[in-house]
């Protein structure tokens, strides 16, 4: 009974914490063997071939559709691109001069020209904004000595990232049958890219200049991707278009502490459609504080000590994107002893809470002692306390 009263006590307080209007979001540590893309997906009905979404901060997949189809994805291979390159310069402020062989490339381009000497940041907004693909083999040839090197080193970061159902064969998403990925494969891409700063500031960016060679005005590179003029909290990422992939477009937008990163490919009305499913994804999640530091959140039986419990509790925030609905169905399990020994010091590790959504378990964090105990003397027996 005592037990029974005790933990319906800290699911009591657990909740209040929950509905108190807290943010709901949390520095967890997500268990690695724990698909979290179990937890309430939902199905959508959209005019994409393929979609995915996810929370780019817990990588929670929100939505989808034909998540794991094998899908050209066109000029999004440039988000991959611009990472890898990143990742492998140290100066994106050196000035390199064009290839040869990035000159005249096929597709969308920034009519880069022979002997030509541009800074790499310069390329990168030429790739990001204009979607250049002689910036992309620029790039590709000075990062990676061949469009063939570089390529291998964009897989071998989308295998560390965990893109598993995604192969690149250039720099660019010309179409090439070995070339593909899914939607959320290029979501995790996407997310993955978004957290580095100087990408995300390229891709968020709506108009760059740089110069051009033999020309008495410069070069004003545009941004194609409508959604960071026209979606509130829009910050980025890339639209793509071949007529195998048809229209593809990732987006990203931040609204109230949570950001979305939304792909869709071969989908005609692309940015309408990324617009309608992020604004769905804003109004449905709340990013909770599921459980906040230093609050007692339960007691352990103290034996022998001056005070008859410990105060126990978690070193770091719980954070995760729920809807109302999800945050009410939490359950809270702890692993914890009956009682412990005095004395017991401030943040010992004394147990683990595990907590689950639908019997799926989404965390499971280490408890600490959040007080200290000391052991009783032989005059606080002799005084009776």
């Amino acid at each position: 009974m005592k037990t029974f009263i005790r933990r319906f006590s800290i699911l009591l307080m657990l909740l209040m914490c929950l509905s108190s209007g807290v943010r709901y979001f949390v520095k967890a540590e997500v268990l690695t063997d724990t698909n979290l893309n179990d937890v309430v997906a939902i199905d959508v009905d959209c005019s994409a071939v393929g979609m995915a979404m996810l929370e780019l901060d817990s990588g929670r997949l929100i939505m989808q559709k034909n998540k794991d189809k094998r899908l050209p994805m066109a000029s999004t291979t440039k988000i991959m691109t611009a990472i890898t390159v990143i990742e492998h310069t140290k100066s994106l402020d050196k000035t390199v001069v064009i290839p040869d062989e990035a000159v005249g490339v096929e597709g969308s381009s920034i009519y880069l020209q022979r002997g030509e000497e541009l800074s790499i940041r310069d390329l990168l907004y030429g790739l990001m904004l204009q979607s250049g693909n002689d910036c992309a083999v620029a790039l590709a040839i000075i990062t990676g000595g061949s469009v063939e090197n570089f390529a291998e080193m964009m897989n071998t970061l989308a295998a560390q990232i965990g893109a598993n159902n995604t192969h690149f064969v250039n720099p660019h998403g010309l179409h090439d049958d070995s070339h593909y990925t899914t939607a959320y494969d290029l979501a995790l891409i996407s997310a993955y890219a978004m957290k580095n700063p100087v990408f995300a500031e390229i891709v968020g960016t709506k108009v760059h200049k740089t110069t051009w060679k033999d020309h008495d005005y410069g070069r004003v590179i545009v941004n194609k991707n409508k959604i960071i003029s026209i979606f509130e909290g829009g910050n980025g990422i890339k639209t793509g278009f071949t007529k195998k992939a048809g229209r593809c477009l990732v987006s990203s937008a931040q609204r109230d502490g949570k950001t979305v990163i939304c792909v869709v490919l071969n989908c005609g009305p692309m940015f309408e459609e990324c617009s309608r499913l992020m604004n769905l994804a804003f109004k449905s999640l709340v990013m909770s504080d599921i459980i906040c530091t230093n609050v007692s959140i339960c007691q352990v039986k103290v034996e022998n000590g001056k005070e008859d419990f410990v105060d126990v509790g978690l070193e770091s925030i719980v954070n995760y994107p729920l809807s109302e609905d999800e945050a009410k169905r939490l359950e809270f399990k702890f692993d914890l002893p009956e009682e412990v020994s005095a004395p017991v010091k401030k943040g010992e590790r004394i147990g683990k809470i595990n907590i689950y959504l639908d019997n799926r378990l989404l965390f499971s964090e280490d408890l600490f002692t959040i007080n200290s105990v000391e052991r009783k003397t032989f005059w606080d027996w002799l005084k009776g306390e």
